[in-house]
């Protein structure tokens, strides 16, 4: 499969969204485990050589926990990159207050499917994260909606820290970040 897939699951207590590299994968959510292939074989062999290429795309030997340099982050918007674990990846928004980054995935509570970074930036009002669709304003430190449709829900962050100017992905739950 040449372009990577969007793969939601939404359960009545929980919803998991991934974007998937390969033919074929698993979501789960709750108690749900949604299998798939699009090859038609039903066989799922995520082997490749993808896994081994650099957050960049190529070999060049980068650190690929190494996001973005920390100037590049924008304080009136956000950056999208990608969290990846092998061929499943997770669709994220770094965002900067001062010399603090933080970072969620791109996902608003009130509908999973609604990126808060549609690829051109999440609006910021103040200094709250404003979803496009619902109007949803989230508080840029800890993520917690305090307006809309799902006011008292948060954010699902992931950890990254800065270190000597850069911006790196240390959520233990991925391998490499991606820029997009």
């Amino acid at each position: 499969m040449s372009d990577p897939v969007d793969v939601t699951v939404d359960t009545d207590g929980e919803s998991e969204s991934v974007r998937i590299h390969d033919d074929g994968g698993e979501v789960e959510a709750g108690d749900a485990t949604v299998r798939f292939s699009f090859s038609g074989t039903g066989d799922n062999d995520q082997s490749g050589d993808d896994d081994e290429r650099s957050p960049n795309g190529n070999d060049d030997g980068a650190d690929p926990r190494r996001i973005v340099a920390l100037d590049s982050v924008p304080t009136d918007s956000t950056l999208v990159f990608e969290a990846r674990d092998g061929r499943r990846g997770v669709n994220c928004i770094l965002h900067r207050a001062g010399d603090a980054v933080v970072a969620w995935r791109n996902s608003c509570p009130h509908q999973p499917e609604v990126p808060l970074d549609p690829g051109r930036g999440a609006i910021v009002r103040g200094d709250q994260l404003v979803c496009h669709k619902h109007g949803a304003q989230f508080e840029p430190t800890d993520g917690v909606c305090t307006h809309g449709p799902c006011a008292g829900d948060a954010l699902d962050g992931v950890e990254v820290a800065v270190q000597d100017g850069d911006v790196y992905l240390t959520d233990e739950r991925f391998e490499r970040a991606e820029r997009r």
